[in-house]
């Protein structure tokens, strides 16, 4: 591994975003957007998944020039169109509406279609977080899973996102429906090691934790078994009903993985009359957590994104850590 510069990663992500003709305002945004992932800790997301979305580029899947728009409003919801444009700024914009709405009626939802992957979903939870607002999005995927008791991959991985804000700072669950994010196999295939547990199913049908060999079968291992591939589905319809987008199905039709379908559901509880108690109990809920008996003594018991704010000011001083590989690619781009 190796520690660039936070600046110096954007600064390589704007020159070949640029490079492919996007506008440099919306390359500014986008390089941004992936740098800080890595940058909090988030490096299958970030950098490390950086010349797949310029490989979607070069293959006219992602068009540079493409920006979501309205296509449909129900008052607090609207629908949008990604048309086929970047992912994470598709999924930056929604979500800057999604707020907006709902800071006007409490509930604000934007539901997007024709769209491509938004990189770390966790990112959109935050902005609403920033702002004092619950979160809760989601998209579908191309087929990634089996559905359970078969054998053929059918279900999406379908990654869900919570932002809970808190005096504490935001409680944030990012997390797809397989066991592993395949940007998480792929990481340990790159190193070249085994996963903790098993994490999916050989070609075989026998269970593994060889990364590599679950990204060869597309056989990931569901979250909770069968209530995983249960809450995939759900999530799945849920997206393209709300948004008239592809569902995992439909995705899993054309070559390559494009047009998904994205909820961003975000409530603003700031004229709650209670909202004083509302942080108290937050806040007295996390603190019982912390207070849990860890099962080793020099790990204490976290709630989900605790220690985002440490990996960044750690990466700030010192770099943030990239593989020399992916790192070499990312300049030769």
């Amino acid at each position: 591994m190796m520690r660039i510069p936070f600046e110096t990663m954007c600064a390589q992500f704007e020159r070949v975003l640029e490079s492919r003709d996007m506008n440099k305002h919306d390359a500014a945004l986008c390089a941004r957007l992936v740098a800080e992932t890595s940058l909090e800790g988030v490096y299958t997301h970030g950098a490390n998944r950086f010349a797949s979305l310029i490989k979607g580029i070069d293959e006219k899947r992602v068009d540079v020039h493409a920006h979501a728009q309205k296509s449909d409003s129900f008052a607090s919801l609207e629908r949008w169109d990604g048309k086929r444009g970047v992912g994470n700024l598709n999924a930056y914009a929604s979500m800057k509406r999604a707020i907006e709405l709902a800071k006007e009626h409490t509930i604000g939802c934007v539901a997007l279609k024709h769209t491509n992957h938004w990189m770390r979903p966790g990112t959109y939870g935050l902005m609403a977080a920033k702002e004092g607002c619950i979160a809760l999005l989601w998209t579908n995927t191309m087929p990634l899973m089996s559905p359970w008791g078969g054998s053929d991959t059918k279900i999406g991985n379908n990654p869900l996102v919570l932002a809970i804000p808190s005096e504490e700072g935001p409680l944030l669950v990012d997390m797809a429906m397989s066991l592993f994010s395949y940007g998480k196999l792929e990481t340990y295939m790159r190193e070249k090691k085994e996963l903790p547990v098993p994490g999916g199913w050989d070609e075989k049908g026998e269970l593994t934790t060889d990364p590599e060999a679950i990204l060869q079968s597309k056989r990931s291992l569901p979250i909770g078994f069968w209530k995983g591939t249960s809450l995939a589905l759900a999530l799945d319809l849920i997206a393209a009903t709300l948004s008239g987008g592809r569902t995992t199905r439909s995705i899993g039709s054309l070559a390559e993985e494009g047009e998904v379908s994205q909820v961003f559901l975000v409530f603003d509880t700031s004229k709650f009359p209670d909202q004083e108690n509302l942080q108290k109990e937050i806040r007295a809920t996390l603190d019982d957590l912390a207070n849990s008996t860890p099962l080793e003594a020099e790990k204490p018991v976290r709630y989900p994104g605790q220690f985002r704010e440490q990996t960044r000011k750690e990466n700030l001083e010192k770099g943030i850590p990239v593989d020399e590989v992916v790192w070499n690619t990312i300049l030769s781009l």
